[in-house]
């Protein structure tokens, strides 16, 4: 294999990405889509669902609520009818939260921060990692995060909060899975969403050859350009 062949994922890989039916997710998964693999999303939009359905037609899809596990476990079942079984677990599956000053977060817009952003983490990567363990193909998570993990930013406590932990589940999960050839790494893109395609780009790098002994790794895309409008 050449070097330039290693920089793409082999094909007919099945990947999920949890939250990808707009935004960021839906371009890792149209990307993936492009690349030759086998893609189901789900999210909790079912108007985006459809609609990514309609422009990418090949990409199956299951609505579901990430902090909810029953619905996370459905999705398992959806997935094991479309692709019949696991390579690539992309899990985008996130919300801002509130923004305020911490004596006004209200308990119930922070637990349901925590229950969508770390919770829907763990429920995804705890039914996926028995599917990965039996990939065979170079088998890979990624957590997708918010640069707010590493900068902090006042009255976001909640979300910034999440952020933080999920690299720390990242880490852990790396630890854990080596010795099962699963790679484990999180990408963190900026808060304006500029870097969408930079975000879906590396996430191919992150499931190919040349990616193999990445693991563990936190990298951030868009810090610069957000710095630059502080």
């Amino acid at each position: 294999m050449s070097v330039l062949d290693s920089l793409h994922p082999p094909p007919n890989l099945r990947v999920l990405v949890a939250g990808g039916a707009s935004g960021i997710g839906a371009a890792i998964a149209r990307a993936f889509h492009q690349a030759g693999a086998h893609v189901h999303v789900c999210d909790i939009d079912r108007t985006a669902l459809d609609r990514l359905n309609a422009e990418t037609p090949g990409i199956t899809g299951s609505m579901a609520d990430a902090s909810v596990e029953s619905d996370v476990d459905l999705v398992f079942d959806d997935l094991q009818g479309a692709l019949g079984g696991l390579d690539v677990l992309v899990n985008n599956a996130g919300i801002s939260g509130p923004t305020g000053p911490i004596q006004d977060v209200d308990r119930l817009a922070w637990e349901r921060t925590v229950a969508v952003n770390l919770s829907g983490q763990f429920y995804f990567a705890r039914r996926a990692v028995p599917l990965l363990k039996r990939s065979g193909a170079g088998a890979a998570l990624i957590a997708i995060g918010s640069s707010t993990a590493r900068a902090g930013y006042a009255r976001r406590a909640p979300h910034v909060s999440t952020q933080w932990a999920t690299l720390g589940f990242v880490k852990a999960l790396a630890a854990e899975l080596g010795a099962d050839d699963i790679r484990v790494n999180a990408i963190l893109s900026g808060a304006r969403g500029s870097e969408t395609d930079g975000v879906a780009g590396l996430a191919l790098f992150l499931c190919s050859p040349a990616a193999r002994h990445l693991s563990g790794q936190i990298i951030t895309i868009g810090m610069n350009a957000e710095r630059r409008h502080e």
